[in-house]
């Protein structure tokens, strides 16, 4: 990127979760990382300091709320609320991985809607806009009262995935009826068709029924879904798609929190290559060969540089 920002009023801080992260996009921008400092109090209560005057700043805050999520969570509040009384001019929090999205609704009697919780601790802290990728549920963006912006990492997935030399005609794969939408997506970048993964069955009784609808017979398969986290998902419908006469799988996702037994499951199935984003780190255990990493750092400058000069952001969601 041209621009610089080197001592305009843009200001960048990054906390624990994504400090690499954090040093590609203002290093996109032009600029360096504000200076703080995050540290525990013997008790394990965390404690930010600002080590430099933010008066006035318009100020962005790298932090994807990833394991450990709760730290991650309050660590971003902490940093909010230590800004807000420095006097900035605004607080715009940059979440790479939004964590608790996954529990959006009240699928059953008496759960809580924790995607809304999160929400409201954030805005209710003093944050004045989100940034943030690939929400699991498109709608957490109403539970703010807050501008959102939400990019997509389906285009930075389909670039990648075209320079790739497949043994044979690509078929995209939803691992499940929810998935559909960002298959399609994909799907049409890749100028592919696209095939379901069909389970029938109560899902905590017994091995489910899995049906495929769509071709797939003879064709590379890319199994594709926002979150790959235990990463049985796309083990089982990868083996069902071998089963009924796929020839290669290959696999992808936004954002790779893989759980255990995850890398252990991926790396004895039948996946040829996962593609995953950064918008959660990978420490060096998980950094297996059959895992590729892409870089979040340009789409998100990109998106800080828009909203610090007040130029449309939708242009990022194509």
């Amino acid at each position: 990127m041209s621009n610089t920002y080197q001592g305009t009023k843009l200001k960048v801080f990054a906390l624990n979760s994504s400090p690499a992260l954090a040093q590609e996009i203002v290093e996109h921008l032009g600029t360096e990382l504000g200076k703080c400092t995050v540290k525990k109090f013997s008790d394990g209560e965390i404690q930010i300091n600002i080590e430099e005057s933010v008066r006035g700043c318009e100020v962005f805050i790298i932090q994807s709320t990833c394991d450990p999520v709760n730290q991650s969570i309050m660590e971003l509040l902490i940093m909010i609320d230590a800004l807000k009384r420095a006097s900035v001019e605004t607080i715009n929090v940059v979440i790479p991985y939004y964590g608790y999205a996954r529990q959006d609704r009240k699928a059953q009697p008496r759960e809580p809607i924790t995607a809304k919780l999160v929400a409201n601790l954030i805005q209710k802290s003093g944050a004045d806009r989100v940034i943030t990728l690939d929400l699991h549920a498109p709608q957490t963006q109403g539970f703010f009262n807050i501008p959102v912006d939400q990019l997509v990492g389906i285009p930075l997935l389909a670039d990648y995935l075209n320079t790739k030399e497949y043994a044979s005609d690509v078929v995209v794969v939803a691992p499940d009826h929810g998935s559909v939408t960002r298959a399609r997506e994909l799907a049409d970048r890749l100028k592919a068709p696209i095939a379901i993964i069909d389970k029938r069955g109560p899902k905590d009784i017994g091995p489910r029924e899995v049906n495929i609808v769509g071709n797939i017979e003879g064709k590379t398969a890319i199994i594709v879904d926002d979150i790959v986290d235990t990463s049985y998902r796309i083990t089982t419908a990868a083996k069902a798609l071998l089963e009924n006469g796929a020839e290669e799988i290959y696999a992808c996702c936004v954002h790779p929190v893989l759980s255990e037994p995850a890398i252990d499951m991926i790396q004895e199935s039948q996946i040829k290559e996962l593609i995953v984003t950064n918008s959660i780190p990978l420490p060096e255990e998980k950094r297996i060969d059959k895992i590729t990493q892409l870089s979040i750092a340009e789409l998100l400058s990109d998106a800080i540089s828009r909203v610090y000069e007040h130029k449309s952001v939708s242009v990022l969601f194509k």
